[in-house]
């Protein structure tokens, strides 16, 4: 029903918690499905994942950045959040509540996308167990490798 890409994305958000690699399965799948389409909705989440990457290595000029970019599309395209299975005015409560966070200069936390479609959750909630991450768990911000990954895997390469 759902786009594995967007499913697999969901599970690194919830599961893994690994927001870098949100947003490479689901920049691969916009760039096959949307490409060039800055206001695609697939956009709207990769930035997502890229703000809550940057919040919780406490990059929080770029989360803010990104967040209201997050806020204004969001606002413009609740009936497109729907249609993925996503409670739009919570998501929208969600990107609200981070953004006045980082206004405040609250630490970082983790959250879940607020999944309406049972269908879509259980599917989330199945990949998890597969791939042996807890659904909903919090960050462990003691993993350098997951929180600084995009310094850690330039080194490497």
């Amino acid at each position: 029903m759902y786009p594995t890409p967007y499913v697999k994305f969901l599970t690194h958000f919830h599961g893994t918690r690994d927001y870098f690699e949100c947003h490479e399965v689901l920049e691969e799948y916009w760039k096959e499905v949307d490409p060039k389409n800055r206001s695609s909705i697939w956009v709207l989440f990769i930035q997502t994942a890229v703000c809550m990457y940057h919040y919780r290595r406490d990059n929080k000029k770029g989360a803010d950045t990104l967040i209201k970019r997050c806020i204004l599309r969001a606002e413009s395209g609740l009936s497109e959040i729907e249609e993925l299975g996503v409670d739009a005015e919570s998501y929208l409560e969600h990107l609200n509540r981070i953004k006045s966070d980082l206004q405040e200069d609250l630490p970082y936390h983790s959250w879940n996308f607020p999944l309406k479609d049972l269908y879509l959750r259980q599917e989330v909630q199945q990949m998890c167990l597969d791939w042996g991450v807890a659904y909903g768990s919090p960050s462990d911000l003691d993993n350098a490798q997951l929180v600084y990954k995009h310094k850690l895997r330039n080194k490497q390469t």
